[in-house]
C-alpha cells in the first residue's frame, strides 16, 4: 500500500493580497482624478448615483470596516461622516484611507483570515470573504465610474494598468 502525502500550499499570501486591492484602490484614483470637478458631483446615467457617491461609499467602507475587524467592534456603515465639496478633498481622504487600510490590514494574522466576523454588525462572514467583498465592490463602482467617462467623452484608463 503507497500512502501519498499532500501538502497544502498557499495560493496568496496576505501581502499579495493587499498588494492586488491596492492595486484596484491606485486605478480607481485616477479615474477619480479623470472626472471634471462639476461632473464628478452631477453627472449620472439611468438614476445611478453620482461618482462622487460612490467614491465616498469606498471610503465609508474600507479603513473603517478594517479598524473594526481588528479591533473585534461592529461599528454600523455610515456614509455620513464624509461630506466633500470637492475633488481634492476626496482624493485627499482617499490617500489617508489608503494609510489607513495599510495600517490596518497588517495587524490581521493568517489565520483571522478564516475566522468569521460580523462586518458593520450586518454581514457576518469569514473576514477574507469580507476583504474579497471591498475589492469587488470598488470594482463594480470603478466599472459604473468607466461608463460616466466614455459618457462624458473621457477615455479611461486601461482597467488592467493598476500601478
Amino acid at each position: 500500500m503507497t500512502t501519498t502525502a499532500t501538502a497544502t500550499k498557499q495560493f496568496i499570501s496576505s501581502a499579495q493580497l493587499l498588494e492586488h486591492w491596492q492595486g484596484h484602490r491606485n486605478l480607481t484614483r485616477r479615474v477619480i482624478e479623470m472626472f471634471p470637478e462639476k461632473e464628478l458631483f452631477e453627472f449620472s446615467i439611468g438614476g445611478m448615483r453620482p461618482f462622487a457617491k460612490l467614491a465616498i461609499e469606498l471610503i465609508s467602507i474600507a479603513g473603517p470596516a478594517l479598524k473594526g475587524i481588528v479591533e473585534t467592534q461592529e461599528n454600523e456603515f455610515s456614509e455620513e461622516a464624509f461630506q466633500p465639496k470637492t475633488k481634492e478633498e476626496i482624493l485627499t481622504k482617499w490617500d489617508s484611507e489608503t494609510e489607513v487600510i495599510n495600517h490596518y490590514f497588517n495587524q490581521i494574522s493568517e489565520e483571522r483570515f478564516q475566522e468569521t466576523f460580523n462586518l458593520f454588525g450586518q454581514y457576518e462572514f469569514p473576514v477574507y470573504q469580507n476583504i474579497l467583498y471591498f475589492v469587488d465592490n470598488e470594482v463594480h463602482h470603478r466599472g459604473q465610474g468607466f461608463v460616466y467617462l466614455r459618457a462624458l467623452g473621457i477615455e479611461p484608463p486601461f482597467f488592467w494598468e493598476r500601478f
